[in-house]
């Protein structure tokens, strides 16, 4: 069932650097920094970047590399990239193969991934690697009998505010083939939250494509790509403790002008409700942005393909929200070459194409962006590009510079990594007006600890060339 027409393949790079800019009165302008070139630094990008304390991109390629099983990449902002581990350097491949999703950074400074594929049981594997390139598997899939741990995790995984991480399987669980959701501790102990499928005809969904996110309420919510009450997917609530609740089911309306089939997972907005994209369904059965308020209430922002399909299509990337408060997402096709897109929609539903793919810089983006603190927008192009394997871009839209988060939340006295640049001589770092100690580690990364009194709010960091502030609130938790 290793499915979605999404682990699509098609490889990547002989380093090479080519630029192509596009301008428009907002300032728009796309670059690409990198392509692909499978033998060497690997092919077929499907994952989003993270931004590292040393002010550099992190991701990773599903294959390609030494073995051609993927690798772990850094990327400077200006496109110099290093490959920092090619998978399956042992027989067996028992550090894992076919990286599909992106890297978190964790509180303890080391990177944390999954790969598809590989590992003891070759159902996949949890991995922990640091910023030089060491990797160790905590965790391999499939260990226990039947697979009711999980295999296939096609999602990465989420540091949650307990320090334990998070994420979702696909196959695999109690009911065999419809996926788990899981925590594991950074030692690599696993527990199995929830197979999905426990309810008759799959109610309570099924095949999750995607991870987790921990909202502000400390639950964790995802989707599912099918199962629900009308078999199209779900919205769902999980607390860490592994109690469930589906929050929606999609294709409740007449010919599913609701949208159906979520195959990425949702982001809560600054304004406290959770925005997704469908892949189909909507008005023209190509996919909707939808957004889910408290109650829940669902309400399709956006159906793809109303009226000319040069825009954007059956989006499967989720969305981020920018410091300007807007939504940003790609899409894997239409656009005015039909190889995707770049768009930007506000919470109120106003879509605009920003970029369409030509191939040669780029073709079927299906991860998520990335807003790196000094405003820039960073994304991967699973294939074309100047060796047809895949490319990272940059498209900066004008915003200006925050600060962010390793962890967006914690306790008093608990250490926050914060990220962003110019830290260098920095004087005051406050939380919602409140003076917290910090120590500068780097030039893009700093350490503070949550002071007493502090409430929740927005982090202000003050240097020598001015205040940044995050781009989201921190959260104090008691």
């Amino acid at each position: 069932m290793m499915s979605r027409d999404a682990y699509k393949r098609s490889l990547a790079f002989f380093l090479f650097f080519a630029t192509a800019a596009i301008g428009s009165p907002a300032q728009i302008t796309f670059n690409t920094l990198v392509n692909f070139y499978r033998p060497t630094t690997g092919a077929y990008p499907l994952g989003s970047l993270v931004q590292g304390p040393d002010g550099n991109l992190y991701g990773t390629t599903s294959q390609g590399g030494t073995y051609d099983f993927g690798t772990v990449f850094r990327i400077t902002p200006s496109g110099r990239l290093t490959t920092l581990y090619n998978f399956c350097a042992q027989s067996g491949c028992p550090d894992g193969n076919g990286p599909g999703a992106g890297l978190v950074q964790a509180m303890d400074g080391n990177l944390y991934g999954t790969t598809t594929f590989g590992g003891a049981h070759d159902a996949g594997t949890v991995f922990k690697i640091s910023l030089s390139g060491a990797l160790t598997t905590l965790y391999n899939f499939c260990a226990q009998p039947g697979c009711i741990d999980g295999e296939f995790p096609l999602a990465g995984v989420i540091q949650a505010s307990d320090g334990n991480f998070y994420g979702t399987t696909e196959e695999g669980g109690a009911s065999s083939f419809y996926g788990t959701v899981f925590k594991i501790t950074p030692s690599g102990s696993l527990t199995t939250l929830y197979s999905f499928c426990a309810q008759p005809n799959c109610a309570d969904g099924g095949i999750p494509f995607a991870g987790v996110i921990q909202a502000t309420d400390g639950n964790l919510y995802g989707t599912t790509e099918s199962g629900g009450d009308f078999s199209e997917g779900t919205v769902f609530k999980i607390a860490p403790t592994g109690a469930l609740s589906v929050l929606y089911s999609f294709c409740a309306q007449p010919k599913c002008t609701d949208g159906a089939r979520p195959y990425v997972g949702v982001t809560q907005g600054s304004d406290g409700n959770l925005y997704g994209t469908t892949y189909s369904g909507g008005a023209s059965d190509l996919g909707t942005v939808f957004k889910i308020s408290p109650g829940p209430e669902l309400t399709v922002l956006h159906s793809f393909c109303t009226t000319d399909c040069d825009d954007v299509q059956s989006p499967d990337a989720s969305l981020i929200q920018g410091i300007d408060v807007n939504f940003y997402g790609s899409t894997a096709s239409g656009g005015i070459h039909s190889r995707g897109t770049l768009f930007e929609i506000t919470p109120s539903g106003a879509l605009t194409t920003l970029h369409s793919f030509d191939y040669t810089h780029g073709s079927s983006p299906e991860a998520a962006l990335v807003e790196a603190t000094d405003g820039t927008f960073y994304g991967t192009a699973q294939n074309g590009g100047a060796h047809l394997f895949g490319t990272v871009f940059s498209l900066s839209v004008g915003l200006g510079p925050f600060v962010g988060f390793v962890n967006d939340s914690g306790r008093i006295g608990s250490p926050v990594g914060i990220l962003g640049q110019g830290f260098t001589g920095t004087t005051s770092v406050s939380f919602n007006g409140t003076a917290a100690s910090f120590t500068v580690t780097h030039d893009t990364f700093l350490t503070a600890v949550v002071p007493p009194g502090a409430t929740t709010g927005f982090v202000t960091v003050a240097t020598p060339s001015g205040s940044l502030t995050s781009n989201v609130p921190f959260q104090v938790r008691f």
